[in-house]
């Protein structure tokens, strides 16, 4: 399946990242990306993105990332309510909660006699 996301680039704590169609199996960082279609400075926060051709990748049926979603709803590419991402963290966290435990009641340690 193919997957627009994102690809970081740049620096350290110089975060700018590339917005590219890739197989949704491969690494973000292994580089075998299909097509760069636009670039993102999140200092900056204004994206340069290719709308015809992020328009024939949706078209063909590649999927995006919750992140490039909101982004692309942001640029007025897409007409669609913006996903929250926050949300999508929490519901794992609440599928993964701990497993109750048994509690077991402690028998009362026997009296030491001092001699």
């Amino acid at each position: 399946m193919l997957t627009i996301r994102l690809q970081r680039i740049g620096r350290k704590h110089d975060p700018s990242f590339r917005v590219v169609a890739v197989d949704s199996r491969r690494g973000p960082k292994s580089g075998n990306f299909i097509e760069v279609l636009g670039s993102y400075n999140a200092r900056r926060g204004k994206p340069v993105l290719k709308t015809d051709r992020i328009n024939y990748w949706l078209g063909v049926g590649a999927q995006t990332s919750p992140t490039v979603h909101n982004l692309l709803v942001s640029s007025k590419v897409m007409v669609e309510p913006k996903i929250a991402i926050s949300i999508k963290v929490k519901a794992k966290a609440a599928v993964t909660d701990e497993v109750p435990v048994e509690v077991v009641e402690a028998k009362p340690a026997e009296e030491v006699k001092v001699a």
